[in-house]
């Protein structure tokens, strides 16, 4: 039970000090990878008291695709944990203070400077064009639920490193930025739902879900404000903070919203807005500006747009909710939690993982991901690129065991093979009706 009260404890910053300081970054504990259970606990929990309330508004699409997004981020950081930093210990030779790494006041300085160097990163993420192609991922669902904070861009780490390696001049031991960056994108976990209201006095001090409602509104009002990530004093601070308003409903999602539920391309497709806009300026100086200004900046316009031009979304948008059979969904949630359970494989077998088998692990679990969004965009290659995905399983599974039992190792390999059948004889009548009517036509 102490074990989980102590994870519990981290999605709220409550933790122990002393047991949260360590003076070799290899000794960090993963944080975010043992929250897992209490993730989905979470969710679970937050599904049955939206729907005990008569305002159950979750849908399996937008769900799954934000999970896929959080697995997919967890992913990378397999083989990408820390490099990020990697001038952090170059800068930290030519630190202005020594901090003692076991010092309670090393703790609280590296809490303040990561959540303060996160709302820089964050506002940088909504400022510049370049930055928000990465951070649009998070702001892509339509929903407002537990399952949104998971939407997580893989290329935000290479943003981070200039917002958190200026704390290496500070003496700011590198184990300690490594706690407190997973502590405070834990604490951000729970803010992200509309089961709870206002909070009160906490309000004026700490992030909570109303002022995080506030920031993924696509209203007018709400745009470009409440960065913060713990502490919302920064905000208040920096002139960026908006109170949630009681007579207008938040529209969730981008003013221009994405119709997709793909995973990987959700996590790519705005960098080829941003250098088609860059490409179709008349000038270089223009063309970088569509790069590193705003990303609602055109010619003659401010840094960051005219907000004057930008619509104001308000009452009820229509959702991108393509449905699926329900043998459909059934399918992808096992392929989910299979997913997972190959995510978990890799990162407690990494160690003695050749690098291809690595790599082979990755492509799986993205390939994987990936299809489930396929699907509900009702691809036509969905069900031919599924088969082969249940046939490349079977292929390497003969090969070599994936759970390390043979009995489990031999049915899943039936499975998949069986899986793989269905999809092939799917993509067949796919394409036989595609055939059919393009003869129509």
């Amino acid at each position: 039970m102490s074990v989980v009260l102590k994870r519990v404890g981290t999605f709220f910053y409550l933790v122990d000090p002393s047991t949260s300081k360590f003076q070799d970054e290899k000794d960090v504990p993963n944080y975010i990878n043992e929250g897992i259970p209490v993730f989905l606990s979470m969710l679970v929990l937050e599904y049955i008291f939206s729907y005990l309330r008569g305002r159950n508004k979750a849908r399996l699409g937008d769900a799954a695709t934000s999970s896929g997004h959080g697995l997919v981020y967890e992913t990378s950081k397999v083989v990408t944990r820390g490099a990020e930093l990697v001038a952090y210990n170059w800068l930290f030779e030519y630190r202005f203070f020594d901090l003692d790494w076991s010092s309670p006041f090393t703790w609280i300085i590296a809490a303040l400077g990561v959540d303060l160097g996160f709302y820089w990163y964050h506002r940088a993420t909504h400022e510049v064009s370049l930055f928000w192609a990465a951070h649009q991922v998070h702001h892509s669902s339509e929903d407002f639920n537990l399952s949104t904070a998971l939407r997580q861009s893989i290329f935000q780490r290479a943003i981070t490193v200039f917002f958190y390696n200026p704390l290496a001049l500070l003496g700011v031991p590198l184990p300690a930025v490594f706690v407190h960056i997973q502590l405070n994108l834990l604490f951000q976990f729970w803010i992200h739902t509309e089961c709870v209201k206002k909070l009160g006095p906490l309000e004026w001090i700490f992030n909570t879900p109303s002022h995080h409602r506030v920031h993924h509104g696509a209203n007018k009002y709400c745009l470009d404000k409440n960065y913060a990530g713990v502490l919302i004093i920064w905000d208040r601070m920096f002139g960026t903070f908006q109170e949630e308003k009681d007579d207008e409903e938040i529209v969730y999602g981008v003013v221009d919203q994405p119709q997709s539920f793909n995973v990987l391309w959700l996590q790519v497709y705005y960098y080829g807005v941003v250098f088609r806009k860059a490409i179709s300026m008349e000038t270089w100086g223009d063309s970088l500006k569509a790069i590193f200004y705003g990303p609602g900046w055109f010619p003659g316009s401010p840094r960051l747009g005219d907000m004057e031009a930008v619509p104001d979304v308000k009452g009820q948008r229509v959702k991108y909710d393509p449905q699926l059979p329900f043998w459909h969904e059934i399918y992808i949630s096992l392929h989910f939690f299979l997913a997972l359970a190959f995510q978990q494989i890799l990162v407690s077998k990494i160690a003695t993982f050749t690098w291809y088998t690595a790599i082979i692990y990755m492509v799986f679990i993205l390939v994987s991901i990936s299809m489930i969004g396929a699907m509900y965009d009702g691809r036509w290659w969905a069900p031919l690129a599924e088969a082969v995905r249940c046939t490349g399983y079977v292929f390497y599974a003969r090969q070599s065991s994936v759970f390390g039992n043979s009995t489990v190792d031999f049915l899943f390999v039936l499975y998949f093979g069986f899986s793989a059948i269905i999809w092939a004889s799917q993509s067949l009548t796919t394409l036989k009706a595609t055939v059919k009517r393009k003869k129509l036509e």
